[in-house]
């Protein structure tokens, strides 16, 4: 990852594919999921014919491989979050973009060494990096596959195992759940959770509960506002479409506290609370966990 004057192809690549990764977060509510990025990045970068290539050796894509590889010194720049899939652009980010491409990615790639350097279990053998990023395995492929297995199962389901699916979520995180809607019935309150079995205690939550493709509107947040007529109620909204950016900001702005769960939202907390689930509730969505040997990402 070698900083030249003269910008080896894999480089010159790389300032297009990462200041387009960045600036299309930036326009897009600061994250994306990493396959909808790259799908948008593909779009927007013009790829001639040796960035669609395959690396024989690893089969991947050569500008996905590359856009992988660099991305690696925009985390460590700052500019970059990737987690669980999706990747967030920071402040800081929204700021390098106006060095533009070649700047922005030299100012990266200056950071990532800078860490290198500083890791003193590193020998300076294993500090010489490859100037190619074809033998690098794009770990996001491999986490993406994963996470698109989790959303293939929960979108199979019909709303009331996904409605079971989150009363389970709010057992294993500590609540009781006194009241789940039974088939047939229509509107109003999905899912009551209490912190104690007679709901003395604040908060007491009222889930709303949309699964769905398209996404929850302003005027279905605002219903829910208006069903926390109680002090100590706490509304949260569970969706697998997400959310339309005025529904995100109705919540934002609402004088009762509204949380949203997307699905992405829903898949990390399961996974956090997975271990805290009964074995019944385990079985609505079975997790194996594997591990790998930790990269630089």
């Amino acid at each position: 990852m070698s900083t030249q004057k003269k910008l080896s192809s894999s480089r010159t690549l790389a300032a297009k594919l990462i200041y387009s990764a960045l600036s299309i977060l930036r326009d897009n509510e600061k994250e994306m999921p990493m396959r909808e990025l790259m799908s948008n990045v593909e779009k927007d970068v013009k790829l001639d014919d040796w960035a669609k290539e395959r690396y024989e050796k690893s089969g991947y894509i050569r500008w996905q491989s590359v856009l992988h590889f660099y991305s690696i010194d925009c985390i460590k720049a700052g500019y970059l979050i990737k987690k669980k899939g999706i990747w967030y652009i920071t402040p800081e980010g929204e700021n390098a973009l106006k060095l533009g491409p070649e700047k922005l990615l030299e100012k990266a790639t200056a950071a990532y060494r800078k860490w290198k350097a500083e890791q003193p279990e590193v020998s300076k053998e294993d500090q010489v990096e490859s100037d190619s990023p074809e033998q690098s395995v794009p770990f996001d492929d491999i986490e993406q596959t994963a996470l698109d297995g989790l959303i293939g199962f929960i979108n199979s389901k019909n709303p009331y195992e996904y409605q079971d699916m989150v009363a389970a979520l709010l057992r294993a995180m500590g609540y009781y759940t006194p009241f789940v809607a039974p088939k047939g019935k229509d509107g109003g309150v999905d899912v009551v959770a209490y912190r104690d079995p007679l709901g003395t205690e604040s908060p007491r939550i009222q889930v709303q509960i949309k699964h769905r493709e398209s996404p929850a509107t302003v005027q279905e947040i605002r219903q829910l506002m208006g069903l926390l007529q109680k002090e100590g109620n706490v509304g949260i909204f569970v969706s697998t479409g997400g959310f339309t950016p005025d529904a995100r900001a109705a919540a934002r702005g609402s004088h009762v506290h509204i949380e949203l769960i997307d699905l992405h939202r829903f898949i990390e907390l399961w996974q956090e609370f997975y271990q805290k689930l009964s074995d019944a509730d385990k079985s609505l969505l079975s997790l194996r966990p594997v591990y790998f040997l930790a990269t630089d990402e």
